[in-house]
């Protein structure tokens, strides 16, 4: 029986919220548990679609999970069977090609059906191919039987990889495989997002030598076998700034606790061109309910634009985010986001609602604004837009139904729950 979110727009939030472990951590997190035998111990796991698929996965490889706590699982990979896994639970998420890093590395294959998650465009795999033959192993794409097979005989050779692209998982399954590949390697273009970072700071704790932690050069030293840790998974900035976003649309008032603010200097420099502000007070986020929201113009009155890149750029998951705040600004702006051709299509959803919009392309929209926005039936097309489509009932006036919500459930943690916490008028529904 599927669910939706019945939304009445215009009630300004207010109160608290603690965001939920950083989805994009935890699934390489999991995975890296199979690089050793011995326990991992993993707190601040959030409890989302995506990390509960993560975990089948592994236990249909033989990892033994077990939850010590609410939010705290431990993980153990004795006896590892590497069989082709089932294709249904493989295509539910797109972090499932993180297994071939650490299973070719330890067990010399794996065999994967095409990786799934958002349809938001071609999401290519080819990285991953690059960086895991470049360190020895064989991959096969049988095209008629819709198989990956991954093959080698470990250790793994190290050696120095130039990426074709900064790849977030690409450089995760790099850096898990060359953990315990002989040698050194080098991972010149790596991503160097926070989760990235995070799975580093890990692997060392699990006795993996890896320097340039947080740059775009990592260089691992190979090591004969990694031991178990314990680990506390940090915060989602992206479910911070999605709680940032609804309190400015809906003119609110809201604390956001233990908010990782390091990690938000460019979302806050671009917010700011949107006419948004906040407080750092210690860890936490204080978003006030007076807001400029001006758009800031380029020199001598140009429209301003606001652009993805890999990070420490804005990130592309916040796309959508900012484009419903923009909504609420007085003025115009472009956003362009040129890594996924299909970022944008949810913005007919938001004309839709009234929002004054230009689809100029699949990658960029020119939006306008302040537009008083009115409740509608949508559907949400992938996590991040429908978190958006959230935001945009939230600050209309009327009533919103948004369907197709486990999309959401995927990456956003019993966000309902969170938000009528903070005083929204939403409510889970059974069609």
């Amino acid at each position: 029986m599927s669910e939706y979110f019945r939304i009445e727009g215009g009630v300004p939030l207010r109160g608290e919220v603690v965001p939920a472990g950083n989805k994009n951590a935890a699934l390489p997190l999991l995975a890296a548990a199979l690089l050793t035998d011995e326990p991992v111990v993993l707190h601040n796991v959030p409890h989302i679609q995506d990390v509960w698929t993560m975990r089948q996965l592994l236990e249909r490889l033989g990892v033994e999970v077990e939850a010590l706590a609410p939010k705290t699982w431990k993980l153990q990979a004795r006896e590892v069977h590497p069989a082709q896994l089932d294709a249904g639970l493989v295509q539910r998420i797109r972090a499932s090609i993180l297994l071939a890093g650490p299973m070719v590395a330890r067990f010399g294959r794996i065999t994967l059906p095409p990786p799934g998650g958002d349809i938001i465009g071609r999401r290519r795999l080819d990285t991953h191919v690059q960086v895991l033959r470049a360190l020895g192993a064989q991959v096969d794409f049988d095209r008629t039987a819709k198989r990956l097979d991954f093959r080698a005989s470990p250790p793994l050779r190290g050696t120095e990889i130039l990426l074709d692209e900064a790849s977030v998982t690409a450089t995760e399954n790099a850096l898990m495989a060359a953990a315990l590949a002989r040698g050194t390697t080098v991972l010149r273009n790596a991503a160097s997002e926070p989760h990235v970072q995070e799975l580093a700071r890990m692997l060392v704790q699990m006795g993996a030598r890896i320097q340039g932690i947080g740059s775009n050069v990592l260089v691992v030293e190979g090591v004969e076998r990694l031991s178990g840790t314990e680990f506390t998974i940090g915060p989602d900035y992206l479910e911070v700034v999605s709680y940032i976003g609804a309190a400015v649309v809906t003119r609110g008032r809201v604390r956001i606790r233990n908010a990782g603010p390091e990690y938000l200097d460019m979302v806050r420099l671009v917010f700011r061109r949107l006419g948004v502000v906040w407080e750092v007070d210690g860890p936490d986020i204080l978003v006030p309910e007076d807001q400029p929201l001006e758009i800031e113009p380029d020199l001598g009155a140009a429209v301003p634009e606001i652009t993805t890149m890999p990070w420490p750029g804005f990130p592309t998951d916040l796309m959508s985010i900012a484009i419903v705040v923009a909504t609420q600004a007085r003025g115009t702006v472009l956003f362009h986001d040129w890594m996924y051709n299909s970022r944008m299509f949810f913005t007919d959803k938001l004309v839709r609602m009234g929002a004054q919009i230009v689809l100029c392309d699949p990658h960029r929209c020119l939006v306008n604004g302040p537009t008083s926005l009115v409740g509608e039936v949508l559907e949400s097309p992938d996590i991040r837009a429908g978190m958006a489509l959230v935001l945009a009932a939230l600050a209309a006036h009327g009533v919103s139904e948004i369907h197709n919500i486990r999309q959401i459930d995927r990456g956003y943690e019993r966000v309902d729950e969170k938000l009528r916490r903070l005083g929204a008028h939403i409510q889970r529904m059974r069609e």
